[in-house]
């Protein structure tokens, strides 16, 4: 068994914007499931219920916030429901009592360098007092970034918190956390660690440059995504501190929530169906047409997608595509909110094409999981995708991933191979509009010309899984390896 400290700024059910929050909720269920002593620390936001989850005062601490002084948090602690793994919550109102995680109505926090800071200086002074060493400390993304650089700076020589052993994951390269150079002060590190090797980024603090420095080991959300991160196209301009720690970075597939996404099971569609009979998956695509006016065509193949309308998801391409995709004999459903000119274009869209093209602007989580199931494939054309996760449940429910084959999209998704009918999916590489078009049309010609072929991928890809309980297993093995690497830096 191993002590497992996990800091990051969001968890699912407490917290949550986006990924991470998932992924830390998952992983930190499955690794205290294993046995794993797996305590979490958070930001004790004022969006969180305190009575729903029942969190309870347990202390309090001073945090040294290098020229902003010492300051008095709270601490609270929960169980983590469905978990046996212990949450702790860093409770100070000026920071934390606000409306939004990182920011709200689409502009960070001005302050989220001192919000965050925060919230690493208080996870190790919070193991201190409670006099619990950690075997490793596991930070996410540039939030938490900072904690491999204290315990390599200012916390060397305490022996309470100095041992352990540090793994950072990186969940979205693109945001890197950087603020003005003045934050050095504030982390209270020696301003020797402010050059081009380190901290400093273009005169300003990278703290996920940082992290990646500093961090025994470092690991994303899929195998490609890893090896993207070392090209400047998908690094941001730290690549070259990338590269000079290839030798630690691995990547780690997210696995798959399949209590919730399990078509045998599902509450929000119209009619449940398996791998064995799955009949029912053509009751969720007449009942996705009529819910959302399309015509009840049964022949016609239905293209889904559910996504947040932001350039990294690619959907200028779409918008380009689509004028040609619409002429093809198909139909389309898109659930998805995110830059004004999107949702604008696409709306109008669907008022020219009611025929063809169906959108609802927003998140719907019900939608979502019709559209899933109703659909014939699922679309992600994303620039880059460091995991993804609905390509995962679009395959469970039979609904076959057409995708730019980027980081996790690559791993997960196996390409149409006609010769063999083997495959889970259809894969584009070139980012284009051409290419996406010319991937969805290979897949409506697969649709009408070779049903064979279609009911042979889609019995494949709902026989896919990709679970927690395998991604558990592989960062027991990371942290085993990041122990035994400070150990021996430290005889």
């Amino acid at each position: 068994m191993s002590r497992i400290l996990m800091v990051a700024a969001e968890m699912a059910p407490f917290a949550q914007a986006g990924g991470l929050g998932d992924a830390l909720s998952a992983l930190s269920r499955a690794l205290a499931a294993a046995g794993h002593d797996v305590r979490v620390v958070l930001p004790c936001y004022g969006s969180i219920d305190r009575d729903a989850f029942g969190l309870q005062p347990v202390t309090s601490l001073e945090v040294p916030m290098g020229v902003l002084g010492r300051i008095a948090v709270t601490v609270l602690e929960c169980k983590a429901p469905q978990s046996k793994a212990r949450a702790y919550f860093i409770g100070y109102d000026p920071y934390y009592a606000r409306r939004g995680i990182y920011g709200h109505d689409g502009d960070g926090f001005t302050d989220n360098d001192l919000r965050f800071t925060l919230l690493s200086r208080a996870a190790l002074e919070l193991a201190r007092h409670m006099g619990w060493r950690p075997d490793v400390v596991h930070v996410n993304d540039w939030h938490t970034a900072a904690i491999p650089v204290f315990l390599n700076t200012v916390y060397r020589d305490d022996a309470s918190i100095s041992g352990a052993a540090t793994l950072l994951t990186i969940h979205n390269m693109l945001h890197q956390g950087v603020f003005n150079k003045s934050l050095m002060d504030v982390l209270g590190i020696d301003w020797r660690h402010f050059h081009f090797r380190e901290l400093e980024f273009f005169d300003k603090v990278n703290l996920l440059k940082g992290g990646i420095v500093h961090a025994g080991l470092i690991n994303t959300v899929s195998p490609t995504y890893a090896r993207e991160l070392l090209q400047p196209e998908f690094a941001y301009g730290i690549e070259g501190v990338v590269r000079g720690r290839a030798a630690e970075l691995s990547g780690i597939l997210n696995g798959a929530d399949y209590d919730e996404w399990n078509p045998e099971s599902d509450p929000a569609i119209a009619a449940t169906y398996s791998e064995s009979d799955p009949a029912g998956k053509a009751l969720c695509k007449k009942d996705l047409q009529r819910v959302l006016g399309l015509p009840e065509k049964p022949s016609a193949p239905l293209f889904g997608l559910v996504t947040r309308l932001v350039e990294q998801k690619g959907i200028d391409l779409l918008a380009e595509a689509l004028p040609r995709i619409l002429g093809l004999d198909v139909q389309f459903a898109l659930l998805g909110s995110g830059e004004l000119w999107a949702q604008v274009f696409f709306e109008k869209l669907a008022e020219a094409r009611p025929d063809k093209f169906a959108c609802r602007i927003g998140f719907e989580p019900a939608m979502a999981h019709r559209i899933i199931a109703g659909s014939d494939f699922f679309v992600m054309p994303s620039r880059f995708e460091p995991c993804g996760l609905t390509q995962m449940y679009s395959m469970r429910y039979g609904t076959l991933p057409v995708v730019h084959a980027t980081g996790g999209l690559d791993d997960t998704v196996e390409n149409f191979d006609e010769a063999g009918l083997e495959g889970t999916g259809f894969k584009f590489h070139q980012m284009t509009a051409g290419a996406l078009y010319d991937t969805i049309g290979w897949a409506t010609y697969t649709y009408y010309h070779n049903e064979k072929a279609i009911h042979t991928l889609m019995q494949q890809a709902m026989s896919e899984r990709f679970t927690w309980e395998e991604a558990a297993r592989k960062y027991e093995y990371l942290y085993r390896v990041a122990v035994r690497k400070k150990t021996a830096a430290a005889r």
